[in-house]
Parts: C-alpha cells; structure tokens; sequence
C-alpha cells in the first residue's frame, strides 16, 4: 500500500528546519506534499508563487517529494490528492495546544486523515520563518538557517526595502 502525506505551511519562507522534516519525512512516506498555503490572513512576505519556488528549489534533491501551493481548507485538499496523513512538526511544548486543536478538527472534517508529529533535531528547534524574517530585516546572518536562495531572496527583499 502507497502512503502519501501531506506536509502543510506557509513556509513564509521555508528553513532549514522546514527542510530536516521533510527529509526526514522523505523516509517515512512513499510520496511527500509538501502544501505552501496561501494564508493571504497572515499577509506573508513573499507571494504564493514565490515560495513554491523557494521551497521546490530547498527539497530539489528529494524525489518522492512534491512541492504545490493551496489555497482554502487543508482537509479537501489532502482529500483531493488522496492523503492519508497530515505531517505537522512541533518545535515546543507551545505548539502543542495550537497543533492538538488542528488535528482534531481535520479529524472532525475528513475522519480518515491522520495527522502525525515530527520534533525537529534540537539544532533547528528555535528557528522559525517569523524569527528569520525579522533577522534578515534587521541585517543579521540568516546563513545558518536557509538555503542561500532564500537567504538572496530575503536579502534581496529588505534591502530593496532600505533604498
């Protein structure tokens, strides 16, 4: 039996942490989708377009792994690409309550989409995409928790903003 996951987000941009999941995921399903939500309500940095991008470009040398941008509930979508389970990482004991609260409504609109939890290696654990926006816009090194195409993109971004 082929299982296929979905992992969602908005990847506003995706970190490395984003990436050690999903490789680590790689290993765990049969096919991977990694979902870049639209999340027009959290007025993201970068345009939808833009992050399927960046994203494809991070998990490139993944095979079993696809990269698709969506828009409206996570629950028809994973029913629309026949997903079974619903891939989510948690970075602290704070994510939980948040994490718990999705699940069980996933649960409540598709019943037979299971969501699973990864923990990121302790190195990633503190990287968030909010955390390396606000880094990069404030002229820190964003090096170590990006791929260098989204560091260029975010520097690319906020130095643009700048002038």
């Amino acid at each position: 039996m082929s299982v296929k996951a979905i992992y969602p987000g908005t990847f506003d941009p995706i970190t490395l942490g984003h990436v050690h999941v999903i490789e680590r995921a790689s290993q765990l399903f049969d096919h991977l989708v990694v979902a870049v939500a639209e999340s027009p309500n959290k007025q993201p940095l970068f345009d939808l377009e833009t992050r399927v991008e960046l994203a494809h470009s991070a998990i490139k040398h993944l095979d079993n792994v696809s990269i698709m941008g969506f828009s409206g509930l996570l629950a028809q979508f994973a029913r629309k690409q026949n997903a079974k389970v619903l891939l989510r990482g948690l970075r602290a004991v704070a994510d939980f309550e948040y994490e718990l609260q999705l699940a069980n409504m996933n649960r409540a609109l598709e019943p037979e989409l299971e969501s699973l939890f990864l923990t990121p290696v302790e190195h990633f654990s503190y990287i968030s995409s909010t955390l390396v926006r606000e880094v990069a816009r404030l002229g820190g090194d964003i090096t170590p928790f990006v791929t260098p195409n989204v560091a260029d993109a975010l520097n690319q971004v906020y130095a643009s903003a700048d002038n």
